[in-house]
């Protein structure tokens, strides 16, 4: 069958050998919806001094900024999600996106410090259920054999926001002040809105094949008896785990191992970006194909990226090849493992959405034992290190989960393999 299969505004993406296909115009809103909130995400960390200097408080509480948005984010996920596990995913997505709005528009106009914490932890509320449903939507909106890269399309705004996030917040907060950003931030979530209002499908849009869609909270909550799930959400964990445990300390690595001088660390966060965008879309194509097998060479991939990091830290050069490695490697497991764990979990959105969770769950414990290596003395290297232990974790436990008998159905890249 050609195509993505759906003939509501469609626009033109690679089709690899097949030549070039058509992606529904609902990929597109939802990609636009993952834009705005990961350059909501990014872009307050290039603000941090003046939104601290024009509220007077300190750093450590304008720091409350990022970690209130990430522990929002975290309980959002799962309990957002259980909420509205009745309604229509749609429905959900558009209220989603208003509170995206709403949190932002708090942010932009707010007269005090706990107005605009505020505005932040409304507006990450969305955050984890977004993409968590937002992920089944854009499955539902492909044929089966195109699912993961249709889920890559969605997480594209995300990656390139995290190329985007930190440069286009200092540059608009320094030359309009850091209000500009937040408005222009809430501009772009009322143009997501409009776009999923006007161009995602109602009906059943997410609807995995074979699976039905789990509506109730007792439906939701059965789909956690797979091992499956499971077995992914804890390969997600570690997965992230390592690849953002490195990533937390990476400046330092660069400053104070590989020789870069600190102006030179904006660059190199940036091609860490562009490999998160490029791996993102190399791994949906990848999990389309033969899905575990893919997920086991990406984790292969950045364990042994990681712990070359530690090793060839001291060469410039060799850190900038290998930052930009780490972003492919370590992206290229999100379309698959949304996929995989929405397949186990016979499309319950509580599963999806626990998967972005977990990943804010490996997050935490990566720094937290990147930051516990360094303390022990081991040295700016030691993050690539624990980031590669843990990284291998994940990929053990892949390898467990590619041996589990039902893991059939959740390795098939169309669904047509299954049962």
């Amino acid at each position: 069958m050609g195509g993505f299969g759906v003939g509501d505004g469609q626009v033109p993406v690679d089709g690899g050998a097949d030549g070039p296909r058509r992606a529904p115009g609902g990929l597109v809103a939802l990609a636009l919806g993952g834009f705005g909130i990961g350059l909501t995400e990014f872009l307050i960390a290039g603000l941090l001094p003046q939104v601290a200097s024009d509220f007077a408080v300190s750093e450590a509480a304008a720091g409350r900024l990022i970690s209130g948005y990430a522990l929002s984010v975290a309980v959002g996920a799962i309990a957002l999600t259980a909420a509205t596990a009745r309604l229509p995913r749609k429905q959900v997505l558009v209220g989603l996106v208003t509170l995206f709005v709403v949190g932002n528009l708090l942010s932009a106009i707010a007269p005090a410090y706990s107005v605009m914490l505020l505005g932040r932890i409304v507006a990450a509320l969305c955050h984890g259920s977004f993409f968590g449903i937002g992920s089944l939507v854009a499955r539902g909106l492909v044929e089966p054999a195109r699912k993961s890269r249709a889920v890559a399309v969605m997480f594209a705004g995300l990656t390139l926001a995290n190329v985007l996030g930190v440069p286009f917040g200092a540059l608009v907060g320094e030359r309009w002040g850091w209000r500009a950003a937040f408005w222009a931030v809430t501009a772009i979530g009322v143009l997501a809105l409009a776009a999923i209002v006007l161009l995602v499908p109602g009906g059943r849009a997410g609807t995995v094949p074979g699976g039905g869609t789990p509506s109730g909270l007792r439906d939701q909550l059965r789909a956690f008896r797979s091992s499956q799930v499971w077995l992914t959400l804890a390969a997600t964990a570690l997965g992230y785990g390592g690849m953002f445990g490195a990533f937390s300390y990476i400046a330092y690595t660069f400053t104070e191992v590989s020789g870069f001088s600190p102006a030179d660390v904006a660059w190199l966060l940036m091609v860490y970006g562009v490999g998160l965008v490029v791996g993102n879309l190399i791994g949906g194509r990848a999990a389309d194909r033969d899905r575990d097998r893919a997920l086991i060479l990406a984790l292969l991939g950045l364990t042994v990226t990681l712990a070359l990091f530690g090793l060839l830290a001291g060469s410039a050069l060799a850190s900038a090849v290998l930052v930009f490695l780490m972003g492919v490697t370590g992206f290229a497991t999100v379309p698959g493992m949304i996929t995989r764990v929405t397949d186990a979990a016979r499309g319950a959105a509580l599963a999806a959405s626990a998967n972005v969770s977990a990943s804010n769950v490996g997050n935490a414990l990566g720094a937290w034992l990147g930051g516990l290596a360094i303390t022990a003395g081991l040295g700016y290297t030691a993050p690539l290190y624990t980031g590669a232990a843990l990284t291998l974790a994940a990929l053990l436990v892949m390898l467990v989960a590619g041996r589990t008998p039902s893991s059939a159905a959740s390795s098939s890249p169309a669904g047509s393999k299954s049962g």
